[in-house]
């Protein structure tokens, strides 16, 4: 009875410590007498808790502000050296490695491009490309390997959480990849694995649009399509995490042809590759590939011209989708391709907001935010064409605030959250 007796007092300390870290973290600088009131803890517990943080060096003093008739009241906050976060983003075009102070605020960044189809992306070169973008940020800002909290690593797929994590790339032709054993062979940090669509929909609901919202869709494009799930204020992961994966909804029976392997997928016609090709059948075949036929090359033989100039076949993609987006003001073809886009994005938010009911849907990615820059009006239209009136009504869409390669920081979410959740560094 008395070892569970401190077991009970040693989770009520730790939660307390929990508790605090957070208001402190989100709130801060704020006093002790704001703590209190914040949490509803007493002041002596308050005291107690505080002095731990204090002597673990996580929080510091924050100055001072008068009191009504007493003592001025020193404010505190969480101590942004205290401990470093890094990020990883597995994109589809490169890794990036971020590493951050607590606060978030970026101290050393390393990346390197992937070769689209090749040998680079395979599980292997990229696990190296990780260990050795740790290697490199760690060493850039003089951070104490001690002191980092851990590693949060964002993937395309499905993220499969147990005893290790496993990776499901099915756009990709791969599954089960052990990544969190394959990390272990070169870093002895904390790992944290999360698909990269969750970890930077966590960052916008903390740091970003998502701010004050309990129920969320942070529905994100780029190369593939992704969306993070949040209801009442918890990332909604489904019963194998594989829930988000909504650029693999069916928005056309029987039309376009999916990496997935399936068809008439929302990616495979607003994922930016998606739009690249459209436009490039209808522009005269540059993306178009199998798909292009004869009449829709003969029909775009000369026509955008100046879009045709960032379609060559080495081309960064980024470039290229930015390049059609610029010219849709201009260029008929262009716009046709976003209009076509912009409506099948509002069936498939449309779909979001008649399955979940959120407050807010905020799209973000780098191709979401160009597309949004332009067509957001156009979006909300065709939303609202395709879902049911009242939860529309009751739904704000808008553009993400983190900007347009924000998974790393998304990433650092993940050790960030767990910090906040034990009150421990390490």
């Amino acid at each position: 009875m008395g070892q569970m007796n401190r077991r009970t007092v040693r989770d009520l300390r730790r939660g307390n410590r929990s508790t605090l870290l957070r208001q402190l973290y989100f709130q801060g600088p704020v006093s002790r007498q704001e703590l209190g009131t914040l949490t509803g803890l007493s002041s002596g517990s308050v005291s107690n808790v505080v002095g731990e943080l204090l002597a673990d060096g996580l929080v510091e003093e924050a100055g001072s502000v008068e009191s009504d008739g007493g003592r001025p009241r020193t404010l505190l906050r969480v101590a942004p050296g205290s401990g470093h976060l890094i990020g990883v983003d597995v994109g589809e075009t490169h890794v990036r490695v971020e590493l951050f102070d607590l606060t978030l605020t970026e101290l050393a960044r390393w990346e390197h491009p992937l070769t689209p189809g090749g040998l680079e992306r395979e599980p292997e070169p990229v696990v190296g490309h990780i260990l050795t973008g740790l290697d490199a940020v760690v060493a850039k800002s003089g951070a104490e390997p001690g002191k980092v909290i851990g590693v949060g690593v964002g993937v395309p797929g499905v993220v499969e959480q147990g005893d290790e994590a496993l990776v499901h790339g099915p756009t990709a032709g791969r599954d089960a990849v052990p990544l969190e054993r394959l990390l272990r062979t070169g870093t002895e940090l904390p790992l944290f694995i999360d698909n990269g669509a969750t970890a930077q929909g966590q960052a916008e609901m903390w740091f970003g649009a998502g701010r004050g919202a309990d129920n969320a869709v942070i529905a994100l494009i780029g190369s593939g399509v992704g969306a993070a799930i949040v209801t009442a204020g918890m990332p909604y992961r489904g019963a194998t995490s594989s829930a988000g994966e909504w650029g693999h909804t069916v928005v056309q029976v029987g039309g376009r042809a999916c990496r997935c392997g399936a068809v008439g997928c929302l990616e495979a016609y607003v994922g930016a590759q998606a739009v690249l090709d459209r436009y490039g059948r209808r522009a005269g075949g540059v993306y178009g590939g199998a798909e292009e036929d004869a009449a829709g090359a003969g029909a775009g033989a000369g026509a955008g011209a100046g879009v045709g100039a960032c379609l060559g076949a080495g081309e960064d993609q980024q470039a290229a989708f930015a390049a059609i987006v610029g010219a849709a003001g201009t260029e008929a073809r262009a716009r046709e391709v976003l209009e076509e886009t912009a409506a099948y994005l509002g069936a498939g938010i449309a779909d979001l907001i008649n399955l979940f009911n959120p407050e807010r849907i905020i799209l973000g990615g780098w191709a979401g935010l160009l597309l949004g820059g332009r067509m957001l009006p156009r979006i909300r239209a065709a939303t609202a064409a395709y879902a049911l009136h009242r939860p529309y009504a009751q739904t704000e869409i808008g553009l993400a605030e983190l900007g347009p390669d924000a998974v790393a920081l998304g990433a650092a979410t993940l050790p960030l959250a767990h910090f906040l959740a034990t009150g421990r560094a390490r």
